[in-house]
């Protein structure tokens, strides 16, 4: 219903009821459902999906594993090259898909997989400044992050904090490409008012990119748990109030408070920092030392993915005065 008013004409009072003024982000807005249907979500590579299958059965092992990867070549040679970065530091050269799974891990290397079917195949639109090689160095620093802080857990899905890091965001790219108009004016209202993405995507949509990356690993069948990490990276506050803590959940929400490649101040800064300490409860390593541990890991493994190094490292954001000195 519109707006009502009064106005006088020719002695007498009319009723004037104006159209409801409607923002460009409230129209046409489909439901989160139709929208990645008819993005075309395009379909995980073969080898991907397999190591997924595989993974159902605690039983499997290398040899299993390294079929797959073993008949995708580009799939092979990608995963040799990480194997043998520095962010492992073999002192030989690994040639054998089989003895790299048997010295990373089948979880490392399945979530690896996992992770780079998915950069595959995901656009790259033009809108405002949106920039997918800054989403992809923001969600390198996020998986570092997570995995760090579950193995400070000691928590045995640490290298699924680490996927989960990576492609919390994996939805953004898809959503952009199908609304880039109402994402540029998003993108603006967050870096002028310093709001999160999410809370402006519920305020515009009903939906948010969190929700869209959820329906999408439901559409390519992954696990159960991996889908709640995803769908929970932006429910940090009530994950903090739970009485008995979710550590993996929180590794991979905290992680989504950090700054972003492009941001030149830390508008979260105090937020993560207290959202931190009261996670860990003092248990765990000072957060520098975890934001340090985390650029030297981006250092490593950044090469690997063809990626610069973000203009401000996380410890600068953490201590402003260090990048000032240097």
């Amino acid at each position: 219903m519109g707006t009502k008013r009064l106005r006088l004409r020719k002695n007498r009072y009319i009723l004037d009821v104006e159209p409801k003024k409607e923002t460009v982000m409230a129209r046409h807005v489909p439901k989160l459902e139709d929208l990645l249907a008819g993005a075309q979500l395009p379909a995980l590579p073969q080898s991907a999906i397999r190591l997924l299958e595989l993974s159902q059965d605690p039983d499997n092992g290398p040899a299993e594993f390294a079929v797959p990867i073993e008949g995708d070549p580009g799939l092979t040679g990608q995963v040799l090259r990480f194997v043998n970065s520095s962010y492992f530091g073999f002192s030989r050269e690994i040639s054998s898909v089989k003895l790299a799974i048997t010295l990373v891990g089948i979880r490392t290397i399945k979530n690896f997989s996992l992770w780079s079917a998915v950069f595959s195949l995901m656009p790259n639109p033009r809108c405002g400044p949106f920039d997918l090689k800054s989403l992809w160095q923001d969600s390198l620093r996020r998986a570092l992050f997570a995995r760090s802080m579950g193995k400070n857990f000691s928590l045995a899905e640490a290298e699924d904090l680490f996927a989960a890091g990576l492609l919390q965001d994996m939805a953004v790219p898809l959503l952009v490409k199908e609304l880039p108009e109402q994402y540029a004016r998003l993108f603006d209202t967050r870096a002028r008012e310093g709001r999160r993405l999410s809370e402006l995507e519920t305020e515009a949509f009903g939906w948010n990119h969190a929700q869209a990356s959820g329906l999408m690993a439901r559409m390519w069948s992954l696990p159960d748990h991996f889908i709640s990490l995803l769908e929970g990276h932006i429910d940090w506050q009530s994950q903090l109030q739970q009485p008995e803590l979710p550590l993996g959940h929180l590794a991979v929400s905290l992680s989504a408070l950090l700054p972003s490649a492009v941001d030149g101040d830390w508008q979260e800064r105090d937020l993560f920092v207290a959202s931190y300490q009261k996670a860990v409860r003092g248990n765990l390593q000072n957060i520098g030392e975890v934001l340090q541990e985390v650029d030297k890991g981006f250092e490593e493994f950044a090469p690997l993915l063809k990626l610069s190094q973000p203009s401000t490292s996380l410890y600068e954001h953490l201590f402003p005065e260090t990048a000032t000195a240097s």
